[in-house]
């Protein structure tokens, strides 16, 4: 096989269903955005196919949707240099999808973790989307021959699936067709943990609001969060060492680095032995200035869905233009008649 050289491509996608947090700010949006910048081609969706795996209200999907538009938007996401877009307007995923679905085994899919977690006891009960979900995220990514993918570690298995994916069609093909998509974990808070429980991954399900820092928190509520966040008796230590068996301390010093693109080494050279009624103050007054203005944003572009709509839209055709050639030529490698 003659070896393909693939344009370097980016994409990533978020599940539109609501309650955008800190975490998923820190380990999505804001890398998404200093991507965009360094000149690779991005390409960013919200993944509304895969939010139904699991029953949605529509007029609540409709929302959410809107609503994470407006947060990548927010965050430094330019539509004009990116692309941005919901998943069900652009066919090729779900047809990409169906071409996976016949190429992934079964015992793939039940290796899947990610899969027993959501579906739990009652798996008997769970939709055949949800079982199947890990080939539409390959169909996502490999319908745009995305080349680099930011994921979190929780979705580390799904990509290696992607890259399973893509050799197994290769091979059997006799085809150097689909790149084996690399995957880009980086950064002090690529999982974020509960302001309350600092073993807990922050989460909109949790049920109390004072765990999480939403994207839509004004400046007051996001530094009161911050002030009653949990934390251990001891000052911060010089070197993160320590921080290992102090998982409260340790998330907020990771939530500060992200913030501002710092290292932990960096910001405990500059904090350590200071207690927690010194640096709380400065890691609320950080993170309004970083927070507090993507919140006004958002609020302001929800007050014309209409130009959401357009921008989605327009997405859309700009995502089409590269994911239907390549749909047509897998096809075409396939054997499909017509292609």
């Amino acid at each position: 096989m003659t070896e393909v050289v693939h344009t370097p491509r980016v994409f990533s996608g978020i599940q539109p269903t609501g309650n955008l947090h800190l975490g998923n700010y820190l380990g999505a949006l804001k890398r998404f955005a200093d991507s965009q910048e360094e000149g690779i081609e991005s390409i960013f969706c919200m993944v509304d196919l895969h939010a139904v795996t699991v029953w949605q209200e529509p007029d609540d999907l409709r929302h959410a949707t809107r609503e994470l538009a407006a947060g990548f938007i927010a965050s430094g996401i330019d539509p004009t240099k990116s692309i941005l877009f919901n998943q069900s307007q652009v066919a090729e995923h779900t047809q990409m999808a169906w071409v996976f679905n016949c190429v992934a085994r079964m015992g793939w899919m039940k290796r899947m973790t990610q899969f027993k977690d959501k579906a739990g006891k009652n798996a008997e009960n769970a939709s055949l989307g949800l079982f199947g979900y890990p080939a539409l995220m390959a169909a996502d990514i490999l319908v745009y021959h995305a080349t680099h993918v930011p994921v979190g570690e929780d979705q580390k298995q799904h990509l290696e699936l992607t890259q399973e994916i893509a050799r197994k069609f290769n091979h059997d093909f006799e085809v150097d067709f689909f790149p084996e998509t690399q995957p880009v974990i980086e950064g002090a808070a690529t999982r974020v943990m509960s302001l309350r429980d600092g073993s807990k991954k922050m989460s909109k399900s949790d049920p109390s609001d004072m765990s999480r820092i939403n994207l839509t928190d004004d400046a007051d509520t996001i530094a009161r969060k911050i002030r009653k966040a949990k934390t251990d008796p001891e000052p911060l230590p010089s070197e993160k060492g320590p921080l290992d068996d102090r998982p409260e301390a340790r998330n907020l010093v990771n939530i500060y680095a992200a913030l501002a693109d710092l290292s932990v080494d960096q910001v405990l050279a500059e904090h350590g032995g200071k207690p927690f009624s010194e640096f709380k103050p400065a890691l609320a007054d950080l993170a309004v200035d970083r927070l507090a203005p993507i919140s006004t944003e958002m609020s302001r572009l929800m007050e014309d869905v209409a130009e959401i709509d357009r921008i989605l839209a327009a997405g859309a055709d700009r995502a089409r233009a590269i994911a239907a050639p390549i749909l047509k030529k897998t096809y075409q490698i396939m054997g499909m008649v017509g292609a």
